[in-house]
């Protein structure tokens, strides 16, 4: 074991000999930090305006509406109880509270609304809790790549002060969120997915995973009060989802603005796994969210915390118009051999149809793109095409349709493109097919 060195110890704070001077933290003449009044960026409490999705700032005044209602109407039982247990009598108390219960909603209500501020408040210290105690906490010398990722993040949103960044173990899970308590931040990466950022990986779609988390904060999705105050909105069936999935959107409009390029990579992380990711056709993928107009899948969207997949696919390869909250999107690029899931089986292909599908395929598809069976650390790849190229590459047997989408670059809210105009992500290399040169 190494021997610490000679003379007194020194201070688990204090700079080691020889490591040349940096600044004391916060004394580069920044912002300054957040307090209840300044928000956690410099853009003030209610921060960036522009890159949120347009359904987030309506649905929070409604869950803020429908909370200080609740909480009224909670006052209101409780001083009638106690005004009646005084002057009407027990019986009368029982009968105001059997009307109370009939529906057990407000029977929830009614117990969780006294108890939520405290409870929200210890449940945040007890993630940060943990996280501090089992976690690996990122840092300039720690998964310093994905500590820089975060920085960076932080400086390109104007927050007031870096997050803490954790890494925890995923267990298989695809995952990463963002939290906070008191005026702290944090972000955590499940060691899954932050694996998939080395070199030989997939770096950009780490940095748009994020871009994403520092996005929640910068946005004040994860603000204490903010949480108190769509209590009951969150309780509520569909409202509850679509606020989240509006901040998702935001959160994802965030993630862009830092690495637009990153975008099809996460995608393909998110529906095929940290190995076969690699090999998803982000464009398939998103042409399925316009051609499935299935009422089961908008409920599966309707009662999901985030955007399903799908959807949220296309809202990140056409930045010209807002994520699909409720509705399906429209607009696919190329046509699919086959059949969407919501038609009836007579479309199907039979099987020496299908065998038929596969070998025009097999003729069709070009050097180094078969063999899908994901990519790995520590195998070299590079006689085959980057992992970008298989993701964004027109499908096989599939016709183009007139359907286009301006190259960008776009606003961050994702409500029209910017000039002058830049590649797609999501399209090949200048002078290829892509879903701005409809062939």
């Amino acid at each position: 074991m190494t021997q610490p060195p000679p003379g007194p110890p020194l201070s688990p704070y204090a700079q080691s000999p020889g490591v040349p001077p940096f600044p004391p933290a916060g004394d580069d003449g920044g912002p300054g930090g957040p307090t209840l009044f300044n928000g956690a960026t410099g853009h003030g409490v209610m921060g960036r305006k522009g890159i949120r999705h347009p359904w987030e700032m309506p649905l929070l005044w409604v869950g803020v509406g429908l909370t200080i209602l609740a909480y009224t109407a909670w006052w209101i039982l409780i001083i009638s109880t106690v005004v009646l247990r005084f002057t009407e009598g027990e019986a009368t108390v029982a009968s105001l509270w059997q009307y109370v219960g009939i529906l057990p909603f407000f029977i929830q209500l009614a117990v969780i609304l006294p108890l939520a501020p405290i409870l929200i408040w210890w449940g945040r210290a007890m993630m940060y809790a943990r996280l501090r105690t089992s976690a690996v906490r990122m840092s300039p010398t720690q998964f310093p790549e994905g500590y820089r990722m975060v920085v960076e993040a932080a400086q390109q949103f104007g927050l007031r002060k870096v997050p803490d960044a954790y890494v925890v173990m995923g267990n298989g899970v695809i995952n990463a969120f963002a939290a906070g308590h008191g005026f702290r931040r944090f972000v955590t990466v499940h060691s899954d997915l932050f694996e998939v950022g080395g070199a030989t990986r997939d770096p950009e779609a780490l940095r748009f995973v994020i871009g994403h988390e520092v996005g929640h904060l910068a946005a004040g999705h994860v603000s204490y009060f903010r949480m108190v105050f769509t209590t009951v909105i969150r309780m509520i069936p569909i409202l509850g989802p679509g606020f989240s999935r509006a901040q998702e959107y935001s959160a994802d409009n965030y993630g862009y603005s830092f690495t637009p390029t990153g975008a099809p990579g996460v995608m393909g992380l998110l529906s095929g796994g940290k190995y076969l990711g690699a090999d998803v056709n982000v464009n398939e993928l998103a042409d399925r969210a316009a051609t499935d107009p299935s009422l089961f899948v908008h409920w599966a969207n309707a009662t999901s915390s985030h955007p399903v997949t799908t959807w949220r696919a296309h809202a990140l390869r056409d930045r010209s118009t807002p994520g699909s909250l409720w509705i399906r999107p429209s607009g696919a690029l190329y046509t699919s051999p086959l059949p969407p899931g919501h038609v009836w089986s007579s479309r199907y292909p039979t099987p020496s149809a299908a065998l038929a599908m596969l070998a025009a395929a097999d003729a069709h598809r070009p050097a180094g793109y078969g063999g899908q069976f994901g990519r790995f650390s520590g195998i070299d790849y590079s006689s085959r095409p980057s992992a970008r190229a298989v993701q964004t590459a027109a499908p096989l047997l599939s016709g183009r349709t007139g359907y286009t989408i301006a190259p960008g670059p776009y606003r961050d809210d994702a409500r029209g493109p910017l000039v002058p105009a830049a590649q797609n992500p999501f399209g090949p290399p200048p002078g290829g097919q892509g879903p701005q040169m409809p062939s």
